[in-house]
């Protein structure tokens, strides 16, 4: 009982916490709401080499727009391993392939490193991650919004309750900060902007001065629900806030 009450509290100020977030941020900028229904259907399968250390393949599969959407294949491998019984550490590689307008769009490249502790108490499972990944796009993508190779550091902080036999309730926040986000500098004379080559008053002068720009662009709050089929399957449900802070 007293474990079934701590977690209504806990959901309780987390749904107060995300709510005063989103206040905060909807004062500060103009938020747009863009609510919709997503899936995604994963198939992986894992092998133990040793005790604690595992590899996997994943391949998973994204639709967006109330489902009407096919948005993008992931196709992952990853080494994980345990040296300790609360620390798990990870290295992985993704190829991304994007879907949009009826075409597939240039592939991606991401490796990561994960590096998650959790500690147990009772039913409940804090912990913390921390992944650190780059990113290379390939083809043509414009320079201004990113880096041919994006540097990023998520931070989550994730909560699971595992005492309701089949389900397990979890609620998380995630933060993203850019490591090497173009910065953008105008040309101004004190009168007009200016182009770079050739410049002409009157145009407006937006210059790449690199990627060195360190930034947090992004805020994630999460409830959600897994419900264990099997051993082997799982559905998840959850609602997700998704806050992104993009430099005009």
């Amino acid at each position: 009982m007293k474990n079934n009450v701590f977690f209504r509290i806990t959901l309780s100020m987390f749904v107060i916490l995300m709510t005063s977030t989103s206040m905060g941020l909807s004062a500060q900028t103009d938020v747009d709401l863009d609510p919709e229904f997503g899936g995604r259907l994963a198939l992986s399968i894992d092998k133990k080499i040793v005790k604690g250390l595992h590899v996997s393949l994943e391949e998973e599969v994204r639709f967006d727009d109330n489902f009407s959407e096919f948005n993008r294949f992931h196709t992952t491998l990853s080494v994980t391993y345990k040296p300790i019984s609360f620390l798990k550490l990870g290295l992985g590689y993704a190829l991304i392939n994007p879907y949009n307008n009826n075409v597939f769009k240039s592939a991606r490249h991401r490796f990561y490193f994960d590096a998650m502790g959790t500690y147990r108490f009772g039913h409940w499972a804090l912990s913390l991650k921390e992944r650190l990944q780059i990113t290379h796009r390939t083809g043509e993508f414009n320079q201004y919004q990113n880096p041919a190779n994006a540097l990023m550091l998520k931070s989550r902080l994730q909560l699971k309750y595992k005492g309701i036999r089949k389900l397990t309730p979890y609620a998380y926040v995630e933060l993203r900060h850019y490591l090497n986000a173009p910065t953008i500098v105008a040309n101004y004379d004190g009168t007009n902007y200016l182009t770079d080559d050739g410049s002409v008053k009157g145009d407006a002068g937006w210059f790449l001065d690199g990627f060195n720009s360190i930034r947090m662009n992004r805020v994630r709050g999460s409830l959600g629900l897994d419900y264990a089929l099997d051993k082997h399957s799982t559905f998840s449900f959850s609602f997700l806030a998704d806050f992104v802070s993009d430099k005009e």
